[in-house]
């Protein structure tokens, strides 16, 4: 193991992660866990300041007329304390918990790419957060205030294009020597970088900065290669060349390389001061364990549930061959899908940012969450854009999922690619990190003394022989008998008891698995990377379900939720049976795969797709208002103007149920001969003249087609897209779909 690689396993702690890799897990003390809750200061936050953004910024001003977000949201983000929300208040911050946080990035993902981005990026793995934990008492008192109060734009570099998952081995480098500064002769480094993908750095004025830093002259110490270093520097500092923008997937939030070549600067601007110098990785992969744990997954339930609440309605709004497309088997099962997925990314992400307001930094949990929660989310759009069919290739001021679905590659892609965190991180970490005993293992092998490291090293051993064999009796007994007989707590709910008790033996078959696969394959199981990454899927499954069962305590226990929780588990499950499966499968020895199949599928596979049955309940919670509906997009952005679309198609959801009674006694008259007509305004004059419906009726029928015909219209322009009109947005001429 490599320093870089045991201090990312180090850097962050052992969670409830780790209780899945138990093979028992303890249900009574992750029920325990407490319930994020928003203070009185926060909450305000988030219904005043937050909704005011929303209402100020949309994606497509920000991406058509703009190509950034126009300048006086750039104001009210800085005047408001958006860039400081994670800045103590002794600073000038907001000291807001990881909870309010995400709560705030996950309503900005529902309206606006450019702000979720410009408020996220600040307040996670960047400046702010390394100069709060790390950071000299000079450092922070001059910094800190200057960040909370928007005077400084800070982003902070890592990506070399070099070095981009493999951050741990950039080329960029430091020097250091002594040289001139401000007149004076100052100990400090000539540094050399290239970096790309820095999001805020083409506006930023405080650059964080990571190099391997070098000490030939051995001015700092005895060592040469003093290791990754990070460094503050203002940008207006000579040499430091920034300002330049990519453009990401038509995404307009600020991002862009920097370079510099030789440039020198005080050792001072090391966060931390000197004595910090070399620490960088391990400051980084702290502040990610946290960092990663909020953003991205954050911005994926929010986009996950603008598109759940949107799409639902827009499916019962628009008909074809009379009726509403919602109620197709075919879409259906496409809402079935986003609206089961939508309720477990959720939960998922309340659960992990709860952990980090304990004081946790979950390292797998939160590979975990960037991973399962931006792919979740990805098919959740895809699902959207599939029922939207022409409204959602059509862009415009009308079209709401447009441009979410061009971004959603841009989450697979930063903090870590998703191939690779799957592949490598999630059970390459989890095996040494929440293992009971392998860490112990490796420990002992490092251990100097040799009688203490034999002595340490047979302990762990045998502890872990006696640890593999008992979850694979377990693991045997329950997959026999069906894991009935397990334990849980008697508080549990009642309707959600047996899946305590499957994941608890499917934790078992995971533990089981996990140990043989280490034992067989040895080291060679960290370049198994397809059998990790499935062996990562399970320990992930388990996760998501552990955190949909919490969410369904914490909610109440709400009757109307039960098909979403019941979709998603059986969703999960099947997932991590068929990652088990696909271990097992491809095991190079098969007598070991043999004896694994009859150990955890003794009576074969449990669980299948979720029914259809089950389906149809929760794609009914789509397409209808309901507090079931609400709970599931709650904190989303929903305008109250009828001019904007999801406010648009709130009321056209609404008309359109509301005619739907009408349109029935409508259909019956026509059927009974009582009136006739050639198309629905015939009818309805025909109705309204043989008092077959009221005044009253007809103009519920003449709002909800009104609105109806809003809601499925699409954007259309001049020949060369309006690039001529003004500045100022134009409400372009529509077209039917």
């Amino acid at each position: 193991m490599s320093q870089t690689e045991r201090e990312a396993i180090e850097a962050g702690t052992v969670w409830w992660d780790g209780e899945l890799f138990s093979g028992n897990p303890d249900w009574r003390k992750f029920l325990a866990f407490p319930s994020p809750k928003l203070s009185a200061e926060e909450l305000s936050f988030l219904d005043n300041e937050t909704e005011q953004l929303c209402a100020m910024a949309n994606d497509w001003e920000t991406t058509q007329i703009y190509q950034d977000l126009p300048p006086h949201v750039w104001q009210f983000i800085k005047d408001k304390g958006f860039l400081g929300m994670i800045i103590p208040k002794k600073y000038g911050g907001k000291e807001f918990s990881a909870y309010a946080h995400s709560q705030v990035v996950t309503k900005l993902a529902t309206r606006c790419s450019a702000a979720a981005v410009t408020v996220m990026v600040p307040n996670s793995l960047g400046p702010a957060e390394l100069l709060h934990r790390y950071g000299t008492d000079e450092q922070k008192d001059h910094y800190l205030p200057r960040l909370a109060k928007g005077l400084e734009i800070p982003c902070f570099a890592l990506t070399n294009p070099h070095a981009g998952s493999d951050a741990a081995s950039i080329p960029d480098s430091g020097i250091v020597c002594k040289g001139t500064w401000e007149g004076k002769e100052t100990l400090g480094m000539r540094v050399t970088w290239e970096k790309r993908y820095i999001t805020l750095g083409p506006v930023a004025t405080l650059l964080g900065l990571a190099f391997r830093l070098y000490d030939p002259d051995h001015l700092l110490g005895d060592k040469e290669d003093i290791g990754i270093t990070c460094a503050l520097v203002p940008t207006s500092t000579p040499g430091v060349n920034i300002g330049r923008r990519h453009f990401p997937l038509n995404a307009v939030f600020q991002n862009g390389p920097n370079w510099g070549k030789d440039v020198f600067m005080p050792i001072d601007w090391t966060i931390g001061g000197a004595k910090m110098a070399g620490q960088g990785w391990r400051m980084l992969m702290e502040c990610l364990a946290a960092g990663r744990s909020i953003s991205l997954p954050s911005t994926s339930c929010g986009y996950s549930k603008l598109a759940v609440r949107a799409t639902g309605a827009y499916a019962r709004v628009r008909s074809q061959f009379k009726t509403a497309i919602g109620k197709f088997e075919g879409v259906e099962e496409a809402l079935a899908r986003m609206g089961g997925n939508c309720y477990m990314m959720e939960a998922a992400r309340i659960l992990t940012v709860s952990a980090v307001d304990m004081g946790e930094k979950p390292s797998v949990v939160s590979a975990i969450v960037k991973y399962h929660l931006t792919e979740r989310g990805r098919a959740v759009v895809n699902d959207a854009m599939d029922i939207l069919g022409g409204k959602g290739i059509c862009l415009g001021p009308n079209n709401f999922m447009g441009r979410v679905y061009q971004q959603v590659p841009i989450a697979i892609t930063v903090e870590g690619a998703n191939i690779l965190t799957r592949s490598l991180i999630i059970f390459g970490q989890g095996a040494i990190r929440c293992h009971p005993f392998v860490l112990k293992e490796i420990e002992a092998t490092r251990e100097p003394d040799r009688r203490k490291a034999v002595r340490d090293f047979d302990a762990a051993l045998f502890g872990h022989m006696r640890f593999a064999l008992s979850n694979g009796v377990r693991a045997l007994l329950m997959g026999v008998l069906t894991s009935a007989w397990v334990r849980v707590p008697g508080e549990v709910a009642p309707e959600a008891r047996r899946y305590y008790q499957k994941v608890t033996r499917f934790s078992s078959a995971f533990a089981f698995l996990s140990d043989v696969s280490m034992l067989v394959l040895g080291g060679g199981l960290k370049r198994r990377e397809k059998l990790s990454a499935r062996l990562g899927d399970v320990l992930s499954c388990l996760y998501l379900v552990s955190a949909a069962l919490k969410r369904y305590e914490c909610q109440g226990r709400q009757a109307a939720d039960l098909p979403l929780l019941e979709w998603s588990v059986w969703d999960a499950m099947f997932n991590a049976q068929n990652a088990i499966e696909g271990v097992i499968s491809n095991y190079p020895s098969r007598v070991v795969a043999w004896f694994l199949r009859r150990i955890i599928f003794p009576r074969g596979r449990d669980y299948v797709v979720p029914s259809d049955r089950l389906g149809h309940e929760v794609a009914r919670l789509l397409i209808a208002p309901s507090a079931a509906r609400d709970r599931l997009t709650a904190g989303a952005y929903v305008s109250k103007s009828e001019t904007d679309p999801l406010g648009c198609l709130e009321a056209a959801l609404e008309a359109a149920i509301k005619a739907e009674a009408v349109e029935q006694k409508i259909r019956a008259a026509q059927k009974s001969g009582t009136i006739q007509g050639k198309g629905p305004e015939d009818l309805a004059q025909a109705a309204a003249a043989a008092n077959v419906i009221t005044a009253e009726e007809r103009s519920i029928l003449k709002r909800a087609a009104q609105l109806r015909d809003e809601v499925i219209r699409v954007d259309h322009f001049p020949q060369d897209l309006g690039l001529s009109e003004a500045i100022r947005p134009v409400q372009p001429q529509r077209a039917a779909a």
